[in-house]
C-alpha cells in the first residue's frame, strides 16, 4: 500500500512538473465542441498547388505534416463559385470533382487527430477576366479597379480590370453560394468552415468605406456595409450550425487597396454582430500587419474587439514564440494562428516545445507550383 501511495505521488508530481513545464502556446483549450491540446492554429495559406482548381493529393501530405493530436487546422482559401478565383492553382469547394479531391486530405488530417476547418473565399475584384465564366468582369462592391495588389504594388489594368458592381438582386445568388460551399465542405469531411472576410477580397470590399461606393442597402453607414458580410454568415451557419463557423477579418489592414476610415469600429461592430450569430470563433488580423508581411508600430489593439466577441478569439501577424505564449498567459487571445513559420517549420508546436531553432521562411516558394520544393520537402527536427 505505501509503495503504491509513493508510485502515484510520483507519477503525479511528474504529470505537475510536466503541466508547470507546458508553455502557454502548449496548453489544451476547449473550442466550443472541439478539445484541442494546445492553442497553436495552423493559419490559412494560399498555396497555389491546386492545379485547376482542384485540390491534389501532396495536399494529403502537406497538411498532415502539420497536424498533431488535437491540433486545429485552417485550410487554405477555397473558392466558393466559379466567379470566386483570383490566384492560379488555388483550390476550390464549388464542383463534385474538387469536394471528392478534398476527402483525402482531410482524412489525412484527421488521421493524426487534427480538426480541420475549411477557408471559404471569394477574390471579389482581385481577379481577372481570365479567371471569369465567359471572360466577364470580376465582380464588387464597387466599379473602381485595384491600385495596389496584395504585396502593395501598383496594380496594372490588364490584372485587375475594372470590376462590376454587383447589383442588390443578386446578393442572394451570392449569400447561396457560400452555404453551398459549407455544405460540400462538410461533405468532403471538414469539421467547420472560416469565412474570408479579410485581406480585401469580396466581403472586404463591402466593409470597407474607402472601396464601398454604394448608395443602396449595402453601401454607405456601417450597418449597410457589414450587411451582406454578415448575410454570409448567418445563411451558413444557418446551414451547418454556427458551433462549426469561424470569420476571419483584417480590419486594419490595406491589403488589395482595401482600407476603411474607422477601422477600430468596423471591427467591435463585426465582432458585435458575430457574436450574436453565435459563431464558434473571430479570428482577427493584427493592426500591425499593415502590409502582409511586415510588422509596423500602431496606435490600434485588438483589446476593444477581443472584449466584445463572446466565442474563441484567435489572432494572427506575424507572431514569435514569446509573443505568442504572452498573447495567451495575458488573454489577449485564445488561439495564436501561425503562417510563415508553420509553413517552414512542419513540426512548429515541437520546436516551440524544445525552444528548438526554426527554419527560416523561404519567401520565394510561398507561391510556386512544385509539389515538394518549398511545400513537403521541409525538415522535420528531432525529438
Amino acid at each position: 500500500m505505501v509503495k503504491r501511495r509513493m508510485a502515484d505521488t510520483n507519477t503525479n508530481t511528474k504529470e505537475e512538473s510536466q503541466k508547470m513545464d507546458a508553455i502557454p502556446l502548449l496548453t489544451p483549450y476547449k473550442m466550443g465542441n472541439f478539445n484541442l491540446s494546445h492553442r497553436m492554429a495552423l493559419a490559412p495559406l494560399t498555396r497555389s498547388r491546386s492545379y485547376s482548381f482542384v485540390p491534389q493529393p501532396h495536399a494529403a501530405l502537406y497538411y498532415s505534416q502539420r497536424t498533431t493530436k488535437g491540433g486545429f487546422l485552417i485550410g487554405e482559401a477555397s473558392g466558393v463559385s466559379d466567379t470566386a478565383q483570383g490566384y492560379p492553382n488555388t483550390p476550390g469547394i464549388w464542383t463534385r470533382e474538387q469536394v471528392e479531391a478534398w476527402k483525402p486530405i482531410v482524412s489525412a488530417v484527421h488521421e493524426k487527430g487534427g480538426i480541420f476547418f475549411c477557408q471559404l473565399w471569394h477574390a471579389g475584384r482581385v481577379s481577372n477576366y481570365g479567371y471569369q465564366p465567359d471572360g466577364e468582369a470580376p465582380i464588387s462592391s464597387t466599379n473602381k479597379p485595384l491600385r495596389n495588389d496584395i504585396f502593395n504594388k501598383e496594380a496594372s489594368a490588364d490584372k485587375y480590370p475594372p470590376p462590376r458592381r454587383v447589383r442588390a438582386d443578386e446578393i442572394p445568388k451570392l449569400v447561396n453560394d457560400f452555404v453551398i460551399a459549407a455544405k460540400n465542405a462538410m461533405e468532403a469531411g471538414f469539421d467547420g468552415v472560416e469565412i474570408h472576410g479579410g485581406n480585401g477580397y469580396l466581403l472586404d470590399q463591402f466593409l470597407k468605406d474607402k472601396v464601398n461606393d454604394r448608395d443602396d442597402e449595402y453601401g454607405g453607414n456601417l450597418e449597410n456595409r457589414c450587411r451582406f458580410p454578415l448575410q454570409v454568415v448567418k445563411a451558413v451557419a444557418d446551414e451547418i450550425g454556427a458551433d462549426k463557423v469561424g470569420v476571419r477579418l483584417s480590419p486594419f489592414a490595406d491589403y488589395n487597396d482595401c482600407e476603411d476610415s474607422d477601422p477600430q469600429a468596423l471591427g467591435i461592430h463585426m465582432a458585435q454582430s458575430l457574436s450574436q450569430l453565435g459563431i464558434l470563433y473571430c479570428h482577427m488580423i493584427e493592426p500591425r500587419m499593415v502590409t502582409q508581411f511586415q510588422k509596423f508600430d500602431t496606435k490600434w489593439s485588438l483589446t476593444p474587439i477581443r472584449k466584445v466577441f463572446n466565442g474563441t478569439f484567435i489572432v494572427a501577424g506575424g507572431y514569435n514564440r514569446s509573443e505568442g505564449n504572452q498573447a495567451i498567459s495575458c488573454a489577449a487571445a485564445d488561439l495564436v494562428a501561425y503562417g510563415r513559420l508553420f509553413l517552414a517549420n512542419p513540426d512548429l508546436p515541437t520546436r516551440f516545445q524544445l525552444d528548438a531553432q526554426l527554419n527560416d521562411p523561404d519567401a520565394t516558394t510561398f507561391y510556386t507550383h512544385h509539389p515538394v520544393l518549398g511545400y513537403t520537402g521541409l525538415s522535420i527536427s528531432s525529438r
